[in-house]
């Protein structure tokens, strides 16, 4: 498949943050993925399930949600990671670039956030929500999304291990907790982070699924 790479960087308030486009040449939509606690851009998940994404005819949008001075501090305290607050706004942000700058066309915009990056897409989500078509999460922590998970309107997966048997009672949750289509998958043994052998290749078809069905129908 045709793919146009490029590394870009992202104004988001008083912030400016590197990220890395990868644009099908006819994309159906474009996925911008929110990172867990103390990931980057350079996500080995995130990057696999971007790449089967891809293939799908999605562009995606990998991107730091920190400042590498911010990073620093989180590497020391781990604070930043879980200011829910922040990360949404700085995804809401990008979500703003991605619809003025449209590099990847005028096509429907999805999110997927992985554990407290999750969080942050929904609570993205619900603040835009007539810009945001669909939402996925991955071992996502949902419920620290608080009062802005009554808000979403996009359609949301909510993709968890089987053996990640916490995180499944907080999903629940927070599926009844949604007012729109919100459907929760759990992938059979699979812990947190999806290391075991094809759970992160399910993980991944089922992303692609979510986005290709309901971010066109979100125009």
């Amino acid at each position: 498949m045709d793919m146009r790479s490029s590394a870009v960087t992202i104004p988001a308030g008083d912030a400016e943050l590197p990220a890395d486009l990868l644009i099908p040449a006819e994309p159906a939509g474009v996925v911008l993925f929110a990172h867990g606690s103390g990931s980057s851009r350079h996500s080995p998940r995130n990057t696999a399930v971007a790449h089967v994404l891809n293939r799908a005819a999605l562009g995606t949008v990998l991107v730091d949600l920190l400042t590498p001075a911010e990073d620093q501090v989180d590497a020391r305290t781990a604070e930043l990671r879980f200011d829910i607050t922040l990360l949404a706004e700085r995804l809401a942000a990008i979500v703003d670039w991605l619809a003025a700058e449209r590099p990847s066309g005028a096509v429907p915009i999805g999110l997927f956030g992985a554990s407290t990056g999750a969080a942050a897409a929904l609570v993205a989500a619900a603040a835009r929500p007539d810009l945001v078509g669909a939402v996925v999460s991955r071992g996502g922590r949902p419920d620290l999304a608080g009062p802005a998970l009554g808000q979403v309107r996009a359609p949301t997966l909510l993709l968890v291990g089987g053996l990640d048997e916490q995180v499944i009672t907080l999903n629940e949750q927070a599926q009844e907790a949604l007012p729109e289509t919100a459907e929760l998958t759990v992938i059979p043994g699979a812990t947190h982070l999806f290391e075991e052998p094809g759970t992160l290749e399910q993980v991944a078809h089922c992303a692609a699924d979510w986005f290709t069905t309901h971010l066109p129908a979100s125009r």
